[in-house]
This record gives structure tokens, sequence and C-alpha cells, in this order.
């Protein structure tokens, strides 16, 4: 994989904010490695970035053209086709999250090899993986676990990462899906990995280590969500975390696109993470809850985080609102030997 920046992010004909996660968290997280943003006439959001042409943008000096849509079902849709031409013609990289393969579209793989740029779809890994042997590793290894997915893990897990790199603590950022990837330059999208290895794969991407390194490893799905349970479940066996930060959101009663299905209470999704956590690290702990409190006013939000950490015991704070400082104390104290 070769991820070169800057980037020219594509936000297609999105109309819904969480449907530019792919751009929004370069957006957020890598700004200075971004020329600006590119959409369609239908297009009603935006990451807040310079609105330009590819043209304009291959101008700038952008190096790659980054689809940062992620639509129902992650299809390449035909409307898109024409800007990816253009960037193709213009020598740009096309890097790719959706499920749909650029490399599957004959049209673009003889452009993209008359004009010597690469098609990188960087949802589908590459990397023949083995099953898990759920053998320890060195080092140390916390991972973000949800009550529902886009809930935040990503984020929270980026925001630890600096916040440890701030204090000097030897850590890493470990990328288990697309956005991730994109941010980090590497890891594996554990969500196309077949079944049978994605403990493996999680293996593989947090070897041993030093005994004071920290891995920080970005959660996926959660163990309540009908549609993405198994992932989660794979991902937590295979990152033999020492430490968990549960990640929630406020105000929403269904899981995301399942109707018909509730959040979980908090102290339950706690003791289930946990459970199946010491499989194989028995001695995991939780160290905090990460909220996501955009739904609500701020003092709303403070009130509510002081309220789970009452009842909880646990160091409770919206990332972004609140930062992750009473998180990583809670790490760094319960670690420091």
């Amino acid at each position: 994989m070769k991820l070169t920046p800057p980037y020219a992010l594509f936000l297609g004909d999105a109309t819904d904010t969480l449907g530019l996660k792919m751009a929004n968290s370069i957006a957020t997280w890598r700004k200075h490695q971004c020329i600006g943003e590119i959409s369609l006439p239908e297009c009603t959001v935006t990451t807040g970035l310079p609105q330009l042409s590819v043209n304009k943008a291959a101008e700038l000096g952008a190096k790659t053209f980054v689809l940062g849509f992620n639509n129902a079902g992650g299809h390449i849709d035909a409307k898109y086709i024409p800007e990816i031409k253009i960037a193709i013609q213009q020598g740009l990289n096309i890097v790719n999250g959706l499920h749909d393969k650029l490399t599957d579209i004959p049209e673009l793989v003889t452009l993209a090899n008359q004009h010597n740029v690469d098609l990188i779809d960087i949802r589908h890994p590459t990397t023949r993986f083995k099953t898990a042997n759920g053998e320890k590793r060195t080092g140390k290894r916390l991972l973000t676990v949800g009550t529902d997915c886009s809930v935040g893990k990503m984020y929270t897990t980026l925001a630890i990462h600096t916040a440890l790199q701030a204090r000097q603590i030897n850590s890493t950022f470990r990328a288990t899906g697309q956005c991730g990837i994109l941010i980090a330059g590497e890891g594996v999208a554990v969500d196309c990995v077949v079944a049978d290895f994605i403990s493996g794969a999680v293996e593989a991407l947090t070897p041993n280590n030093d005994d004071a390194h920290w891995d920080i490893i970005e959660g996926q799905g959660s163990l309540f969500q009908p549609a993405y349970a198994g992932v989660t479940l794979g991902l937590i066996h295979g990152a033999q975390p020492d430490a968990l930060v549960l990640c929630h959101i406020l105000q929403r009663d269904k899981m995301r696109g399942m109707p018909s299905y509730a959040l979980p209470d908090i102290h339950d999704a706690i003791e289930l993470n946990l459970r199946h956590a010491r499989l194989t690290n028995p001695g995991c702990q939780i160290v905090g809850i990460s909220i996501n409190t955009s739904a609500v006013d701020d003092i709303t939000a403070k009130e509510t985080c002081l309220q789970i950490a009452k009842q909880t015991g646990l160091p409770c704070q919206d990332p972004i609102r609140h930062g992750v400082t009473q998180i990583v104390d809670q790490l760094v104290t319960l670690y420091s030997d």
C-alpha cells in the first residue's frame, strides 16, 4: 500500500454527514495533507475544506483523489466515473474505501495504466492471513468497543493515541477500517477479511512489541449489532486487549439501520465486552467510557458524563467536547508498572 498526499477529497452526491465519514476523518486528523474537496451538484454536505474542481486540485499539487463518501452498500455509481476519469487523466492516484473495487472496472484500469497511476482499494486486503493462535504477545494493547456502530470508536482511538504521544508514551495507532487506514497510511480493513482469519489478521496487525509500548486499536461494530457482531468478536479476540474503552452515543434509541433492536445498557455492554475480551486476555480491564454527546447541549453533555461516571466508577468524557485526559489518566494509573 502506498498512499501519497496531498489529497483531494471527492464527496460525490452525499447528503448526510454520516455519509462523509471517510472525508471527514482525513479532514479532521490530517487536514494539513488535504488540498480541498470536490463534489457533484447533488451534494449538500461539506468537510469545510475549499471547494475545487479536479483540475484545480491537481494544479495546486494534489497527488491522490480520495473517494471520501460511504453510500448504502458501498457502491461506485456510474455518476462518479467521469470525475474519477478526470482525476486519473490529471495523474492522480485514486483511493477507494467502498465495498466495490476500482480494479473491477476495466475502463478505469485501462486508463490508470495509460497514465501510470495507482487504483488503491484500501478496504480489500491483499495480504494472506493465518488463523489466530491466541498466544500471548508482548507489549500492551487498548481497544475501543461500542454499544453500536458509528458511535465514535475511531475518533476516540485517535484522541487517546494523540494524548499518549503528547505525554511521550510510546504508542501506535492501529487502523482496522478504511477511514483509519487512510489516516494511518496502513492497516487492515477487518470487515473484508474472511471470518476465520479476522482474529489472525488482528494478531498480525498488533505483533510483539516492547513491554511499555501501547497499540491503540480502532474498534469496529458492536457485540450487540446483529449485522456486525461477528467482526467485533474476531477483533476483540485477536487484539488480546489489556484495556477497553467503551464508546456510546446519546439519544440514539435504536441500532443504526436496525429499528427492531435497542441499544444496550452501558453496564450490560461493559460486562459482555469484558467477558469476551478475557478469553484471550484474562487481565483485561475497562478504563473509561467515551460518549458522543453531539445531540445535546454543553450543560446536558457535562451532566450526563458526570452521572455515568458516578454510576460506573469510570471516567466518562466526550473526546470532542472534553478531551480524553481523564481516560488516559486512568490508563496510565492502572498500567504504570
